[in-house]
């Protein structure tokens, strides 16, 4: 899926796919670079798109070696070469369109974001083929970017609309060694909120006033409106708050800044544990693409960006590497199955930029608050940000299954994967060989050269109430359980095999009563798979559809899209009104009729004929 998936993309990126909006994205380069003529198109944080596709390309490289890919990271690492200006610049709206504004508009025009993620395109192709020249170009804008803000006298107190930069630099920090950048990183985020505000002097200074429409609650929009060690609630455009929180998480390991790191912790408590959906989806609401208030998560009109899911997985793996807690790692997880993966087609060739967890066509066409709910899904998009954003977080997948600490070795994730990590000194080999998230049984072969003790942690999921585990077929008895996970403590001593047996019951999750969109509703879950119901099974007027509190719904082999797939079959019951002439509303009866429910996985929903879904199904 996603070797294909990424050669679409680079055919959309081109403007070659008919039919499909342009992206321009490519073309622009081209023209900064002096290899074509014409003016810019598209958003003004187009850049972005390429370097996030760049990324995802690199990490693919890393894996299985491409020579075609690695010829076409290497033409656009020259064309950037040749488009960057003397001073390190690299923009290509700024430098085509206007020239005159750079750095006037850091709350909203993304030069940071889009210098932020062509930083972390660099440091990933560097690591896959070891080549410097696009990392050069990037460390020289770096620079430049280093020479215009910070605390020194001189220099712009500024901070970026649109977080991304910070971890970028630090990225650029742990490849370079270069303190600057850490020390970057740090200042972007601890300026943040300070009075008097940048944003509002820096509109002063362009006899602007007032804010945009879409931040119609203020700095908070832009998570400006207080310093982040004195922001208690997720709040505003939620992909910038995702991509602020793994800033933060980073700055505060790598510095040590225990305020940063409890301020990390308020703040996932407000995201994951108040404001997220059973999806992993978060931010609800269309207008500022934002964070709304605690439990507030409908579900027809959620707007549940990937990117901002996608965020969510960067915040979670960088607490884990805080510390380890399968909070993180189970939602971590919840969103990279589900609302995630949503987001591209089994095919890997069109797309979801929201992931609703309601749909019907009609109410989507026809209702101007819910024009952002897409029923099918799209080859490209204008704002294309998500597409590269998916592509770039599955290739590089492996980077989420494991963290180490001294003598630890812990598994967040399950996937067959093969890995090689050191532990005091000795070279540790990881084998998992599993279908999950079919099957909990997961086999995971230990192979060192010699003697080594280590810890290895292996999470137990939250949705798991049974589980074991054996070492060459013995079983582990009275295994210590830390925060989720089962420590295994032990000289590992050449090849063993572990084997971790989790169970799938399909379960009923109930929504939190402060949330009335899922009052009198349950969502089913079987492992970490999310399931709906979609008419292309079921018939349409879902909402008729409930489950009585008996109906049990077993696994069945669903091979329409996918042989290893599987779907859920059970008893239902479909209440229907149907009034006499006149209101749209009756004292009738409601007839009942028995009904077979079939549940398919939400990720793969809208990937068959257009109609209604839904994730919250009634009870009885």
């Amino acid at each position: 899926m996603l070797e294909r998936g990424i050669r679409h993309q680079w055919k959309a990126l081109s403007d070659k796919i008919p039919g499909a909006p342009k992206s321009h994205a490519v073309e622009n380069l081209k023209i900064a670079a002096g290899k074509s003529s014409g003016k810019f198109e598209g958003r003004v944080f187009q850049d972005s798109d390429l370097g996030k596709w760049i990324e995802a390309a690199a990490y693919l490289i890393t894996v299985f070696g491409d020579p075609e890919l690695e010829s076409t990271v290497d033409d656009l690492a020259s064309m950037m070469e040749e488009a960057q200006g003397e001073d390190g610049y690299l923009n290509t709206h700024f430098q085509i369109a206007e020239p005159e504004k750079r750095w006037s508009n850091l709350r909203d025009l993304h030069e940071l974001y889009c210098a932020g993620h062509l930083i972390e395109a660099a440091v990933a192709y560097y690591h896959a083929t070891g080549k410097k020249a696009l990392l050069d170009v990037m460390e020289r804008f770096a620079d430049y970017i280093v020479s215009l803000y910070g605390p020194e006298d001189g220099k712009a107190r500024g901070y970026p609309g649109h977080e991304e930069i910070e971890l970028a630099l630090v990225k650029l920090w742990k490849t370079t060694g270069r303190q600057r950048y850490l020390d970057l990183a740090r200042f972007f985020i601890k300026e943040r909120g300070k009075e008097p505000s940048f944003f509002i002097q820096e509109a002063i200074a362009r006899n602007e006033e007032g804010l945009p429409a879409h931040a119609s609650r203020g700095l908070a929009y832009f998570q400006a409106h207080a310093q982040v060690e004195d922001q208690h609630e997720a709040v505003g455009h939620s992909v910038r708050a995702m991509y602020l929180y793994s800033g933060m998480a980073d700055v505060a390991r790598e510095s040590g800044d225990q305020g940063l790191v409890e301020a990390c912790k308020v703040l996932w408590q407000s995201a994951v544990d108040r404001r997220m959906y059973v999806t992993g989806g978060v931010g609800s609401q269309s207008h500022g693409e934002s964070f709304t208030f605690d439990h507030d998560l409908p579900n027809d009109r959620a707007y549940t960006e990937t990117c901002a899911a996608i965020g969510l997985v960067f915040f979670a793996h960088r607490m884990l590497l805080l510390e380890r807690d399968s909070r993180y790692s189970d939602a971590m997880e919840r969103a990279l199955y589900n609302g995630i993966l949503s987001g591209m087609a089994v095919d890997g060739e069109k797309y979801l930029y929201v992931n609703p967890l309601e749909v019907r066509p009609q109410a989507c066409e026809q209702r101007d608050d819910l024009k952002h709910v897409k029923y099918e899904r799209q080859p490209w998009y204008p704002c294309a940000c998500c597409p590269p954003n998916l592509a770039r977080l599955i290739a590089s997948l492996g980077v989420y299954l494991y963290t180490t600490a001294d003598s630890e070795i812990a598994v967040h994730l399950y996937a067959s994967s093969t890995t090689s990590i050191m532990i005091n000194d000795h070279e540790v080999c990881l084998n998992q060989e599993t279908n999950y998230p079919w099957d909990g049984l997961v086999k995971i072969h230990v192979g060192t050269s010699e003697s080594v003790t280590f810890l290895l942690a292996l999470r137990i999921p939250s949705w798991c109430d049974t589980w074991s585990i054996t070492v060459d077929g013995t079983p582990a008895d009275e295994i210590p359980v830390s925060d989720g996970y089962a420590l295994l403590e032990r000289q590992w001593n050449g090849a063993e095999t572990v084997e971790l047996k989790l169970s799938m019951p399909v379960t009923r999750i109930k929504g939190t009563s402060a949330n009335p969109y899922a009052a009198g509703r349950c969502a089913i879950q079987r492992g970490p798979l999310v399931y709906c119901i979609e008419e292309s099974d079921n018939g349409d007027l879902l909402h008729e559809i409930i489950l009585p509190p008996d109906s049990t719904l077993e696994t069945a082999p669903w091979k329409e899209l996918h042989e290893s797939f599987l779907a859920l079959h059970g008893k239902g019951i479909r209440c229907r009104v149907i009034p006499p002439d006149g209101y749209p509303f009756s004292v009738t009866e409601i007839k009942k009729t028995d009904e077979k429910v079939v549940a398919i996985p939400y990720f793969a929903w809208a990937n068959r004929s257009p109609g209604e879904m839904i994730v919250w199904i009634r009870e009885a």
